[in-house]
């Protein structure tokens, strides 16, 4: 069988918590592992999308509406749905590591260094579907 779903892919979740949003494969294990015995990804995505922002708003009203809440989680292939997209992820690759989700304060750590990535790629005006709410 093909494997397409590799790192930069953008999938949707399906199942969960984050059901219905939008991620990004940081990092895909097709066979699993002794503790995982099923494939599954490491995905990093958008827990809430920036709001929408018009002219007549102030700066401080345009950077709050600006932000973006991210998340980092390892998700089973039966639990996401790939598309057609892709995204560039060199530096939040280096961000996630397998140590990541042993400790819940590097977690965090990793956690607000994507909301730094993702915040800049909003700004300037790359992705925009993935960072657009998903209608359904």
């Amino acid at each position: 069988m093909v494997k397409f779903i590799k790192a930069g892919k953008v999938v949707v979740i399906l199942q969960g918590r984050y059901a219905g949003k939008k991620a990004v494969v940081v990092r895909n294990h097709d066979e699993g592992t002794k503790d995982r015995p099923y494939g599954y990804a490491v995905v990093a995505g958008v827990e809430r999308t920036p709001l929408k922002v018009t002219k007549a708003m102030g700066k401080k009203k345009v950077a709050k509406r600006s932000k973006v809440k991210p998340f980092v989680k390892i998700v089973n292939y039966n639990h996401m749905m790939p598309t057609r997209y892709g995204l560039e992820l060199e530096q939040i690759k280096g961000t996630i590591s397998a140590d990541t989700f042993k400790e819940p304060t590097q977690r965090e750590d990793s956690k607000k260094v994507i909301k730094k990535l993702f915040e800049e790629r909003y700004q300037t005006g790359k992705n925009k579907w993935f960072f657009s709410k998903l209608r359904f």
